[in-house]
């Protein structure tokens, strides 16, 4: 008998993601496992099967019992923008009491108050910040996520919030992948040139950023008040031609064609998509795009407005989704608040909202292969929930329904009291 570091064992239901596996039984459910177990060696999937298949062939160094609850991959987030350098709560008072954006923005909030804010910040004083925000996402079960820049605004302050992306995947853990974002807003210093500032992004910011690597995406905020189709394309490009992959804000406010866009580009994903068309949704079908929805920035905003995912999960689009944590539009860290809007706003099934949170988010950070799943030969990153099925995950909202979170074969997360360790594992 084999001997292995790490046995999770006993799962009411496993579910693995597996996609070299029928993603459905003759039934028509989610293929899962009952009694589940999943056996790790070296901070890696080995095998998984029943609990009688593993006991027979490993013996573990751990063991960790699932009995009764349920077993999945980490979650991935796909969209976030966690450094940042202040809460904006009044922003969310102002809009309860009716004000719109631009009334919002005219009163010195919006993107630029986060802006003015982290320009005075240092990069140790950003890292400080964002850490417990890593930690709470950690354990409310996800072990990978996006981090985009774009509250810097100048090549100091956008290399600045990069480095402490950088820092934060290094000394977490939690797995980061990093996007750059200059193009997220027109600072006020270029607000009567803009073509200036495309002009620093494109000649200036991306080529240092990928020059140190300090960055695997560019994303751009693809909408008529801020880039417009021919600029974000400008941008886009440009990101390409340095070697940058590529990433869109799009159609978020109306149906501008950034969808259309991002398919042209091929780009891994486009994100948003409140308005997207008919014809944008066919495109990134076309351009084998991920869709990243992110309802909770939908449910923030209480607009009333919501992707159309059941247009895409019909045109046979991996649907992602993603909190878009963020201090103004959606403050939260939760994968699992996320899966319950979309149960609820996107008319989406709670396997669908795993999908979504789990192997396509993977898919929309290029991290399909390595995480998403628990295939032999990825990352063991297991989630173990208090629940006795999947459906609970969008059912029972509000609360925290994680027990262990498990990163690279070791415990991260006992019953989601504590983060046991947040340095590299």
């Amino acid at each position: 008998m084999e001997t292995i570091d790490l046995i999770v064992r006993g799962a009411a239901q496993l579910i693995t993601m597996d996609e070299a596996q029928p993603a459905r039984d003759a039934s028509g459910a989610l293929s899962l496992i009952t009694d589940g177990a999943v056996a790790v060696d070296g901070g890696k999937v080995l095998e998984y099967g029943t609990t009688a298949e593993i006991a027979a062939k490993y013996e573990a160094l751990t063991t960790v019992s699932a009995e009764g609850m349920v077993v999945t991959p980490g979650l991935v987030d796909p969209h976030t923008h966690l450094v940042f350098p202040a809460t904006r709560e009044d922003e969310f008072e102002m809009r309860n009491l009716g004000l719109s954006y631009r009334e919002i923005s005219e009163k010195g909030g919006g993107i630029h108050a986060s802006v003015r804010r982290l320009r005075e910040m240092s990069r140790a004083e950003l890292i400080k910040k964002s850490l417990p925000h890593l930690d709470c996402a950690l354990l409310h079960g996800t072990t990978t996520l996006e981090i985009k820049s774009g509250y810097g605004l100048t090549p100091k302050d956008e290399f600045k919030m990069l480095e402490a992306v950088a820092e934060l995947d290094r000394s977490h853990a939690m797995d980061v992948a990093a996007t750059f974002l200059g193009a997220h807003e027109v600072p006020l210093e270029f607000r009567d040139d803009k073509e200036k500032y495309i002009a620093l992004v494109v000649n200036e910011m991306l080529p240092e950023v990928a020059r140190r690597k300090l960055a695997e995406f560019c994303d751009v905020f693809c909408e008529a008040h801020v880039f417009n189709i021919e600029e974000s394309r400008e941008i886009l490009l440009a990101a390409r031609k340095a070697g940058l992959k590529l990433k869109l804000h799009a159609d978020e406010i109306e149906p501008l064609g950034g969808a259309e866009l991002a398919g042209e580009l091929k780009a891994v994903s486009a994100d948003h998509l409140i308005a997207a068309s008919d014809k944008g949704i066919a495109a990134m079908r076309e351009g084998g795009v991920v869709p990243v929805l992110l309802p909770g920035t939908s449910f923030s905003l209480g607009n009333g407005k919501h992707a159309p995912a059941r247009k895409m999960l019909k045109a046979g689009l991996p649907v992602a989704l993603g909190t878009d944590f963020n201090p103004g539009t959606s403050f939260t860290e939760s994968q699992q608040m996320t899966m319950a809007l979309a149960c609820v706003n996107l008319k989406m099934t709670a396997e669908e909202a795993l999908r979504g949170c789990t192997i396509n988010a993977a898919r929309a950070i290029r991290r399909e292969k390595l995480v998403g799943g628990l295939a032999p030969g990825k990352q063991a990153d297991i989630i173990i929930w208090s629940i006795p099925n999947f459906q609970h995950l969008g059912y029972h909202f509000g609360v925290n329904l994680v027990h262990t979170v498990i990163k690279k074969g070791k415990v991260v997360v006992e019953t989601a009291g504590a983060v046991l360790r947040t340095l590299p594992v």
